[in-house]
């Protein structure tokens, strides 16, 4: 009950005050992986943040030795490092991250296991144009939050002294990694609402290259909002799955427009229809 306590006014102090937290390095083994390392942060409301092997195996499904996978909003790496452990360090992950404060965390794992994994840990968020947005959360230790245009928004009161910037993925990507842009196999966005401009941003991208897309419903997404994303990926020539749900090799059904609008918050996997496993 002590330890409760203690472990709960932590919680209630990092939801209240800014201030700076250390990280633990934790070692893992996985069959088939063996020995690798990960860095948890230690703020009280990220300590969850752990892996697993059911996470690795899941990304193993769609990433192969040597593909580029991207994951959008990549927090301190919690679903980086096994995206990257899928991939191997012949392949790469690049990690976007605009939080600067998380993107520390991010950083050290990016240098870690790298006998295992290629990642890069990139400061920016992704939209269509090069701009600068607002960072808020509703956590004053900015453990998770979102972007915005407006300095008031409804991610929360607390937020960064300064904007953060965005990049265009694939100029971004035929900038910096042309070479990679071919492999691309996997693209994973979470950024608590921000998904549907990000995949409007990445459209000609998706064409030409076809990933896996794994990415997030927000609570909040409107009607129209669902809907634009549902018929985007649809006319994309993609199915949509529901992430929590999808086996390979199973009988997994396809989401309607209506279990996209009835759902709530969750995951959705989108799997171009070449790729169709079911």
């Amino acid at each position: 009950m002590l330890r409760y306590l203690k472990e709960s006014l932590k919680r209630k102090a990092a939801r209240r005050n800014f201030r700076t937290y250390n990280h633990t390095i934790t070692d893992y083994n996985f069959p088939g992986i063996g020995t690798f390392c990960y860095a948890n942060w230690d703020n009280p409301l990220s300590m969850g943040k752990i892996i697993t092997n059911e996470q690795y195996e899941f990304y193993t499904q769609f990433i192969r030795e040597g593909d580029l996978a991207v994951d959008i909003g990549a927090n301190i790496g919690d679903t980086t490092v096994p995206m990257a452990l899928a991939a191997g360090n012949k392949g790469l992950v690049l990690g976007f991250e605009c939080n600067p404060v998380i993107y520390a965390i991010l950083e050290i794992n990016e240098q870690l296991n790298p006998e295992k994994t290629n990642i890069k840990a990139v400061p920016y968020a992704i939209s269509e144009t090069e701009e600068e947005f607002y960072y808020n959360s509703s956590e004053a230790s900015l453990s998770n939050g979102g972007i915005s245009r407006e300095a008031k928004n409804n991610h929360g009161k607390f937020g960064l002294n300064h904007k953060v910037k965005s990049v265009n993925l694939e100029r971004f990507l035929e900038k910096e990694y042309p070479e990679w842009i071919s492999k691309l196999s996997f693209v994973k966005t979470d950024t608590e609402g921000h998904d549907l401009i990000i995949l409007k941003s990445i459209d000609s991208l998706i064409w030409k290259t076809r990933p896996v897309i794994l990415a997030e419903c927000f609570k909040r997404a409107s009607r129209e909002e669902r809907e634009e994303i549902y018929t985007m990926l649809r006319q994309l020539d993609y199915q949509i799955y529901n992430a929590d749900k999808y086996k390979e090799g199973s009988e997994n059904i396809p989401l309607t427009i209506d279990d996209f609008n009835g759902m709530g918050h969750f995951d959705f996997l989108a799997l171009p229809a070449s790729t169709n496993s079911n």
